[in-house]
């Protein structure tokens, strides 16, 4: 009988040596000093429940970042919406213009993993616009600011479609807001 209870006694004993050590009543635990930080790029809601939503327009031969008050972050395509639909008046005040209407015809986005990918229809002939760069660099700009999205590809007709960064390099792998760096804040 002994040696059964020997090695149960032995793993209780184990056991209860284990673990955090029980405190008679709760205790306060103090925070670390300083905030905690927020990533960059994140949506905040206020006490209000409204959030940030990030957009990038053109000013002048450059991007410039412009942010909305809304009820919620929209979903990758709606997002990509509002900017398709260009800057709002006050926002045109300070300002503030898009190089996507005649430049890049947007079909839709979706969203894979952390990757946004944009399909592009065939733009018309009659745009008159080549500036291409800052158009494509709006959609990459303000979708990487999400926190849900790393980078964004584009594609025509299910392919990858090779896309200016503004270095004046195409390339067909995902972009980010890095691409476009050189034309932030002009």
């Amino acid at each position: 009988m002994t040696r059964r209870l020997l090695p149960v006694l032995l793993a209780a004993a184990l056991l209860g040596g284990c673990g955090v050590p029980v405190d008679d009543e709760p205790r306060r635990v103090q925070p670390p000093p300083g905030g905690f930080p927020t990533p960059a790029g994140t949506a905040t809601a206020e006490p209000d429940g409204r959030v940030d939503e990030p957009l990038c327009f053109v000013r002048g031969d450059g991007l410039a970042a412009a942010t909305r008050r809304v009820d919620g972050l929209p979903g990758v395509d709606a997002h990509l919406q509002h900017l398709l639909a260009g800057p709002d008046g006050a926002e045109r005040d300070r300002g503030l213009a898009t190089a996507l209407p005649g430049t890049v015809a947007v079909a839709g986005a979706t969203l894979t993993g952390t990757v946004a990918t944009v399909d592009v229809r065939q733009a018309g002939e009659e745009t008159g616009r080549n500036d291409e760069i800052l158009a494509f660099g709006q959609i990459v700009c303000t979708l990487t600011q999400r926190p849900d999205v790393d980078s964004v590809a584009f594609r025509r007709d299910g392919q990858p479609l090779e896309v200016p960064r503004a270095d004046g390099n195409v390339s067909s792998l995902p972009l980010t807001a890095a691409d476009y760096r050189p034309l932030l804040g002009r």
